[in-house]
């Protein structure tokens, strides 16, 4: 697909979620769109690899999620494959139970705020923020960054040996992945009005943006969008049936199926059909 037709569904795209709020005052569509929106922002973030104003809030997100990155990036890129994924999972785990420990109760917001409580501006931020992440993840993969990052995911010793500074890159990448997904959990505090801090380390929040990239498809810009709408309807769907928590059961399967047998995800599968 040559780049102005892209430029041009995308635009038709974003185009329609502008009008989301026009066409319908459902909440529960706009729900749903708001939040696979703002899983859209935590997939791309990943597939790189509380009470101020929201503008400084939303920046506090990035920042401290950057500055986090910083500490622990250095020991954690020396690390490599599953072995790096597992490690993320391990410290999200420690970070839950510390901060389920030291702020138990839930931050709701001022009551001031919640009186005048719309869902409208909060899904519109959340689609400003997955059409920046896309953006963001789009423009790296086509940059030297981009290029860097994918020789050190086909081999990174082979890019080590011709002169790649994988740690750098690698560090930078993650940088912007947590930047994104700092913002991502601004966003999500924003739309949700109360949150326990604990919840927003959850590993699941991790686990979700990983079987999303894989379903979708790795390394693709599309398919973390893709994935993310998938998931968020199953996960719906799944709601509505089985008893509280068994959807988890029901993608941790899904995402050994899918590495197994269909390591291309849905755009790979896609990609098929159109061949064939």
């Amino acid at each position: 697909m040559s780049h102005a037709k892209r430029f041009s569904i995308s635009g038709i795209v974003v185009l329609f979620l502008i009008l989301i709020p026009l066409i319908t005052q459902r909440t529960d569509l706009i729900t749903w769109f708001t939040y696979t929106l703002l899983y859209i922002t935590l997939s791309q973030s990943w597939n790189l690899i509380w009470g101020v104003p929201l503008p400084l809030a939303l920046l506090a997100g990035a920042l401290g999620a950057v500055i986090f990155a910083l500490i622990i990036g250095f020991p954690a890129f020396r690390l490599k494959g599953v072995y790096f994924i597992i490690s993320t999972l391990v410290l999200a785990e420690i970070l839950q139970i510390l901060f389920y420990t030291v702020l138990p109760r839930a931050n709701v917001l001022p009551s001031k705020l919640l009186n005048a409580y719309s869902l409208t501006p909060r899904y519109y931020l959340s689609l400003v923020i997955a059409v920046l992440a896309v953006v963001v993840v789009d423009w790296i993969r086509r940059s030297r960054l981009g290029l860097g990052l994918m020789s050190i995911r086909e081999d990174e010793d082979a890019a080590e040996a011709s002169g790649v500074n994988t740690l750098k890159y690698k560090l930078t990448a993650f940088l912007i992945s947590t930047s994104l997904a700092g913002l991502g959990g601004g966003v999500y505090a924003y739309y949700a009005a109360a949150v326990r801090p604990g919840y927003l380390f959850s590993a699941l929040w991790t686990f979700d943006a990983v079987i999303i990239v894989f379903v979708g498809g790795v390394g693709t810009i599309t398919g973390p969008i893709i994935g993310a709408i998938f998931f968020v309807l199953l996960k719906q769907l799944l709601s509505l049936y089985l008893p509280g928590g068994s959807h988890v059961m029901v993608f941790g399967i899904l995402f050994i199926i899918v590495v197994l047998y269909l390591p291309g995800g849905l755009i790979g599968l896609i990609s098929k059909f159109r061949k064939a």
